[in-house]
């Protein structure tokens, strides 16, 4: 079977939730300034005067491009875009062991997703004959599901999802492609276990599915990791080791421009999800690398994590 494809954090081709990192080398514009040239649609790479190796430069002022939603990273541009955006995540082989893992943790539901977008995988549950509920900040992506076969069958609470309620208990809730880390600061993804805590029926599960961070990538001084390099599209993650935080930068020629987004991300590793999670009442019941069930590894690029929610005292 072969493996998942890359994806780029968080939602967006190569962008906010949801990604998954490749091992790929480093690429051979690392420490070039890059330039677009609009009458061939290509991005080239030039030798810059002044820049160290690794070291990410912006594109604005780039003659032929444009900044792609610098605010709402999920507004009504991406929205449209998004699902074409990300053809693989919708392949049967990648999307259908999802469904599977988490329909078999559901059992009878109802289940709750956190960061629910168009619908990719609340959707084949819906068709499973499972109730499914959502919440997520953006009215934009929302209205992408509502416009699907059976999207008006799930409930969807627009607001943030560390904090936002929803009425009920749910026997699962669900956190897929590297969402949790769209939550940007250590609270906020404290509160965001909290939350799904309370949501939780007694024995419920909470699934996160998350990237490992690519830290060992890091060279000394260094704080850009390559995720992609073509002729028309070029991804970097830019770490802040400091602060716990990495910026996810995403360069697309599309229609013959140049299209720039970066989006904000807090990485987080396994072991400390597992602290939030006893910090909520919950405790680690099953760790994979792959929604089919792959054991986890020292070299797992992303991990599938459930924890349970202990029965009140």
């Amino acid at each position: 079977m072969s493996g998942p494809p890359d994806r780029t954090k968080g939602r967006i081709t190569g962008t906010s939730r949801g990604v998954r990192r490749s091992s790929s080398a480093r690429p051979a514009v690392s420490g070039s300034r890059l330039t677009f040239d609009p009458s061939t649609a290509r991005i080239a790479a030039q030798e810059p005067e002044q820049v160290r190796p690794n070291q990410f430069r912006p594109a604005w002022g780039i003659e032929g491009y444009r900044r792609l939603v610098p605010d709402d990273h999920f507004g009504e541009r991406v929205a449209a875009r998004y699902d074409e955006s990300l053809p693989d995540m919708f392949r049967p082989d990648v999307l259908n062991p999802t469904v599977d893992f988490l329909a078999e943790l559901a059992g009878s539901g109802p289940v709750l997703e956190l960061g629910i977008g168009t619908g990719r995988v609340a959707l084949p549950l819906v068709e499973r004959g499972i109730c499914v509920c959502g919440i997520d900040l953006s009215p934009a992506m929302v209205e992408q599901l509502r416009a699907k076969p059976d999207g008006d069958a799930v409930g969807v609470t627009i607001g943030d999802f560390a904090t936002t309620r929803v009425e009920g208990d749910f026997s699962l809730a669900y956190l897929v492609f590297n969402t949790i880390t769209n939550l940007t600061t250590e609270d906020a993804q404290v509160e965001c276990f909290t939350n799904v805590a309370e949501h939780l029926e007694p024995g419920g599960r909470f699934v996160i599915e998350n990237f490992i961070p690519a830290l060992h990538r890091l060279q000394p001084g260094e704080t850009v990791v390559p995720i992609q390099v073509t002729p028309t599209q070029l991804d970097f993650d830019e770490y802040d080791v400091v602060n716990q935080t990495l910026h996810s930068h995403h360069y697309r020629v599309v229609e013959g421009q140049l299209e720039v987004m970066s989006t904000p991300h807090r990485y987080v590793s396994p072991s400390e999800l597992d602290l939030m999670a006893r910090h909520a009442g919950m405790t680690l019941s099953e760790r994979w690398a792959t929604w089919t069930r792959e054991p986890f590894t020292s070299t797992s690029p992303s991990h599938i994590s459930v924890w349970e929610k202990r029965p009140a005292e």
